[in-house]
């Protein structure tokens, strides 16, 4: 089985053995992200086999050879928050994907901003023997290492049975955020429900999703935009949207982690200056 990961734009990638082997259209065409990081003004396929080459090269993307010590990519991203989180001891552990690995549980800061802050939409993956080994060398737990199945149902059951009760989880879907609302009740854990890659979902999708989480990513989801009623919002291009009173505060704690300096105003939210949104929201 390949790796499969989408990227700029909702751009399907496929990866066997450290090689780009297979790339779809985009779906979008411009990021304000990738053009201040990366200069990408339009996207293609090509900008994105270049993009995903270079995560290869750079830091040994989908490789035995995967670094999982890495700068902070952006400021509020969901690996940030959560890195922020356990320093902070606002959560106990952390339920997200890694590739080469699956879902991973660990509350090593570093280690979950090290597999998170250069991963796009990871929708699947096999394993990587030194990918794997570099993570329980780090304190991390592989969930399925004969399989490096994604799932985050599994990974919060887990992760409760080890005795960790604040629990922040990555989800992509609302089928898995109603399951897992449903775990936290039965268990009496303490979850915090982060979904990120949200490029395209429906509108439907959209409404079902921030009744029941505490953070959310906006990509470039135009139906995400339009029904979001958050608490706080962090970032005006690709933002990211506090809903729950606990993730407003997860959110703010990590301000204080940031090296830049930073604003705090109060005013109605979604704050979306159209000319800085991803050309087009899907």
């Amino acid at each position: 089985m390949p790796h499969v990961m989408e990227l700029i734009g909702k751009t399907r990638v496929v990866i066997k053995d450290g090689e780009v082997v297979e790339i779809s259209e985009p779906q979008i065409e411009w990021c304000p992200i990738f053009d201040k990081m990366r200069g990408i003004k339009k996207i293609t396929s090509e900008k994105v086999r270049e993009n995903m080459e270079f995560r290869i090269r750079d830091f040994g993307m989908f490789t035995e050879n995967r670094q999982l010590e890495l700068k902070v990519f952006v400021g509020f991203g969901a690996s940030e928050i959560m890195m922020s989180g356990l320093k902070r001891d606002m959560l106990d552990t952390t339920v997200t994907v890694c590739e080469g690995a699956g879902t991973v549980i660990t509350s090593n800061p570093s280690l979950v901003q090290g597999m998170g802050a250069r991963i796009s939409g990871l929708i699947e993956t096999e394993p990587i023997d030194g990918i794997m080994n570099n993570i329980n060398e780090r304190g991390g737990i592989v969930l399925d290492p004969s399989s490096a199945k994604i799932d985050p149902v599994g990974g919060v059951k887990k992760a409760a049975e080890l005795g960790y009760k604040r629990i922040a989880v990555t989800v992509i879907d609302p089928d898995t955020v109603r399951t897992l609302r449903e775990i936290e009740s039965e268990l009496g854990i303490d979850l915090m429900i982060i979904v990120v890659h949200v490029t395209g979902i429906s509108r439907e999708d959209a409404l079902k999703l921030v009744e029941k989480v505490d953070i959310i990513t906006g990509c470039a989801s135009k139906n995400i935009r339009d029904v979001i009623k958050p608490l706080a919002q962090v970032g005006t291009a690709v933002p990211l949207f506090a809903i729950t009173q606990k993730g407003k505060e997860l959110v703010l704690e990590r301000a204080k982690d940031v090296e830049s300096p930073v604003l705090v105003n109060t005013m109605p939210l979604p704050v979306l200056p159209e000319k800085k949104q991803p050309n087009n929201l899907i």
